[in-house]
């Protein structure tokens, strides 16, 4: 599925929360195994993004259809995009927003990153059809000196 908004939560235990409509196929799927990969697509992904949200998955197999590679977890069941630089696999950490909210908090369980793909062009929805992408970095990691020890860091 295509997810629109999620957010970093906290850095140990690495948690994520997303929206996931209660209408998508992906919503019982998750909440009945648990868990789930969020895969994060490069600006070159942008066309199999759009006609992932635009499809479901209980309807068509999206791998096959915009040529994608699924790749095993590790830790979990669901299945990595080969063609992602980013691969998290995430179980649920709290599910107590679902039913009123359908927000779900997941941790990261492990976090796979493409060393292959330097200077990437990261992806955000914006909403209402439009994505902006990733500008310069800007790297201060040398002045952060809470979270020094973190695995995260």
């Amino acid at each position: 599925m295509t997810l629109g908004w999620h957010m970093v939560m906290e850095f140990s235990p690495s948690l994520v929360g997303c929206v996931i409509a209660n209408s998508n196929f992906s919503f019982e799927m998750i909440r009945r195994s648990r868990e789930c990969v969020i895969n994060v697509p490069s600006l070159e992904l942008v066309d199999e993004v759009v006609g992932i949200g635009n499809c479901s998955g209980d309807e068509v197999d999206k791998f096959s259809r915009f040529h994608l590679t699924p790749v095993q977890a590790t830790d979990v069941g669901a299945p990595l995009i080969g063609e992602c630089f980013v691969n998290l696999e995430c179980r649920i950490a709290d599910a107590r927003l679902v039913n009123t909210y359908n927000f779900f908090i997941f941790e990261v369980l492990k976090a796979h990153v493409s060393t292959a793909l330097k200077g990437i062009g990261t992806l955000h929805y914006q909403g209402k059809g439009i994505f902006i992408t990733s500008g310069k970095l800007v790297n201060k990691r040398h002045k952060f000196t809470k979270w020094r020890n973190s695995p995260y860091f």
